[in-house]
């Protein structure tokens, strides 16, 4: 990924990768998902959610409060 875009979520589940990146959307975080789950073999692999390195500390904190308040 571009150097601009910093790292905040590894997960194995499509699901939890997607309510994130929801979820920083509705705080006006751009998001993207990067899936590197393999196609020949789908239970390997992880799905990223990245976020631009200036919004990676509170997308963060946003990820850590719903995940631990679900």
């Amino acid at each position: 990924m571009n150097k601009d875009w910093e790292k905040v979520l590894t997960t194995k589940l499509p699901h939890q990768a997607a309510l994130a990146k929801a979820k920083l959307a509705e705080q006006d975080i751009d998001a993207v998902i990067i899936n590197k789950q393999s196609s020949a073999y789908p239970m390997f692999g992880m799905h990223e959610v990245y976020v631009p390195v200036k919004n990676a500390i509170i997308a963060r904190l946003i990820i850590e409060h719903e995940t631990t308040n679900s």
